[in-house]
């Protein structure tokens, strides 16, 4: 038990207790470190095969220093914080979860477009301040009446897209994998050739992808131009999609109708960033994935994936595909 083969490296949750179960089931013993820094993962680590991971930069400084790492599994959809490359050279198989908050996030995403175009959270803070007058949320617009666009129609985009079409809204999407093998599309989605196209057809836009270089900071000042006036805009996905200070000249400016923002560049967003000063804009603190259903399912997929590279078998959920 000294030196486990499985060790959960570095994650804040209150407890272990559903990997637990699963590793105990299996016959594996594990440990469970808050390492901060990599210099800590690699001073207490050694002799690992498996991480599993939540924070901590997984690239050519850990798998050089703890060569028995042959695997790495993330809590969550992301892998931001994994070097592909470093990774797929060094042999070590990356998975992630990418199914446990499908729902939770579209939900999200969904309750955050209602507070914008309903404005509930807009005036629901007049009212108690004392302005009862529906007035100041003039101008709403019946939902059946709106284009809602998708940058990314994935699990999650197309999650989201079915309740808003349940809501009567028009969808149309651009995903950089349609028509490609393997990628699912929906009957009730209007799939464009174009990111611009989504740009200046939607009333509602709505971040589904992953941060990747080629699209880190994809909505710029040149991105937001393009969107309609008085549009709306909503990211669940990744902070690194969006350049925040173009997203901000878009609310001062009154180009964007207002905002709703699960994720940011740099989490917690300060409490003196300018995003606050706007009342169209609701920020939540990167919750879209939690309901206590979706952080068990987390917790059990990452220990079940784990359990399954230690025992030889195929992994359900590959990011990379390092040679044996």
């Amino acid at each position: 038990m000294d030196n486990p083969k499985i060790i959960i490296c570095d994650c804040d949750h209150k407890d272990v207790d559903t990997e637990k179960a699963v590793f105990d089931a299996a016959g594996y013993d594990f440990k469970w470190l808050h390492c901060q820094t990599q210099e800590e993962v690699i001073e207490q680590c050694q002799g690992a095969v498996c991480f599993l991971n939540q924070y901590a930069r997984m690239d050519k400084k850990i798998f050089e220093a703890i060569p028995t790492l042959k695997f790495v599994v993330r809590y969550g959809v992301g892998v931001d914080n994994v070097n592909l490359e470093d990774a797929t050279a060094y042999g070590v198989q990356i998975c992630n979860v990418p199914d446990y908050g499908t729902n939770e996030v579209a939900d999200q995403a969904l309750a955050l477009m209602m507070s914008l175009t309903r404005k509930s959270y807009m005036i629901g803070n007049m009212t108690k301040a004392g302005v009862w007058n529906y007035i100041e949320a003039v101008p709403v617009h019946r939902l059946s009446t709106r284009t809602v666009g998708l940058i990314g129609a994935g699990r999650i985009g197309t999650a989201f897209a079915e309740r808003v079409k349940a809501l009567g809204c028009k969808v149309i999407a651009f995903d950089a994998a349609y028509g490609q093998p393997g990628f699912h599309t929906a009957d009730f989605i209007e799939y464009k050739e174009t990111v611009d196209e989504v740009l200046s057809e939607a009333d509602i836009l709505s971040l589904h992808c992953g941060l990747t270089p080629e699209t880190k900071g994809m909505m710029n000042a040149a991105a937001f131009a393009k969107m309609k006036d008085g549009a709306y805009f909503i990211n669940v996905a990744r902070g690194g999609l969006v350049d925040e200070d173009a997203l901000e000249a878009a609310l001062s400016s009154g180009k964007l109708a207002g905002a709703g923002i699960d994720v940011v560049c740099a989490e917690p967003l300060s409490k003196d960033s300018p995003l606050f000063k706007h009342e169209n804009v609701v920020v939540t603190p990167h919750m879209g994935w939690y309901s206590e259903e979706s952080a068990v399912e987390l917790n059990r997929k990452c220990a079940e994936e784990t359990v399954r590279f230690m025992k030889g078998e195929p992994v359900h959920y590959p990011v990379n595909h390092p040679k044996v």
